[in-house]
């Protein structure tokens, strides 16, 4: 399959116990590509069916989202980029609650001051600053956007960075589900209380800080596969690879 057809993006993955949890509520890790047991007293199938969609975008929140290569553009290049970024941030803390976001169930921020803060601005430097690597986004692609709703100023970033939910629009969120009805909702929100307690998570459904002090380029192999870690970038220069690392490799 050809280089190109390949997606990128650039997410923030939890600290712990959130990558933990997350990860085994979703039933794959992200870092390494493998499937994660959850517990027998669940119902696989059922937590399979409400987390479909993110369990293929692996745990995270979107700060670049997915993206081809823009021509002349190389992923090593991506990679260095995304590693100058990251050196110039400086880690800070951010509190998270579950609650809905559009129909779906996620980790939200609980502190808006944080929120609007140092997350906006590292969102901000990674969608601005990184749009030179995107290739502008396949028509079904942004017929799919539209068809869900949007507002002029969403339209308008649509149009522009090939996103919606960017700068004065950007929620950040984890993302934890598909959209659910009320019914399904309730009981994923059940089914993850009981998870974090068997784990002894309980204290990640609280309003409890969590450091950010990295960022990370996911890697999409090709359409039918689901995205994996390429590489972590941490604020202090260290990197850490995942299964996408050999993406990269043409710059190590």
């Amino acid at each position: 399959m050809p280089v190109n057809d390949a997606r990128y993006a650039v997410y923030l993955t939890p600290a712990e116990p959130w990558n933990a949890l997350g990860s085994r509520w979703l039933g794959r890790d992200a870092l390494t590509g493998e499937r994660i047991e959850r517990s027998a007293e669940l119902d696989d199938a059922c937590l399979d069916a409400w987390t479909s969609g993110p369990r293929t975008y692996g745990l995270h929140a979107t700060l670049k989202p997915p993206f081809r290569l823009a021509a002349g553009r190389s992923a090593a290049e991506l990679d260095v980029a995304v590693r100058a970024l990251a050196a110039r941030m400086r880690p800070f803390a951010l509190s998270l609650e579950w609650r809905p976001l559009r129909g779906f169930l996620a980790w939200r921020p609980a502190d808006e001051s944080v929120e609007r803060g140092p997350l906006q601005a590292l969102a901000d430097a990674c969608v601005r600053e990184l749009d030179g690597f995107r290739a502008p986004q396949p028509a079904t692609d942004v017929e799919r956007r539209r068809a869900a709703g949007l507002t002029p100023r969403e339209e308008a970033h649509l149009v522009r960075w090939g996103y919606p939910y960017v700068f004065d629009t950007f929620a950040f969120h984890i993302t934890l589900t598909n959209q659910l009805d009320t019914a399904s909702a309730d009981a994923a929100t059940n089914a993850f209380a009981r998870l974090a307690a068997r784990h002894g998570c309980a204290a990640a459904l609280d309003a409890v800080s969590m450091n950010v002090r990295d960022v990370s380029i996911f890697v999409q192999p090709a359409p039918d596969r689901p995205f994996v870690v390429a590489r972590h970038y941490g604020f202090d220069g260290s990197t850490r690879d995942g299964a996408g690392a050999a993406a990269l490799k043409d710059h190590r």
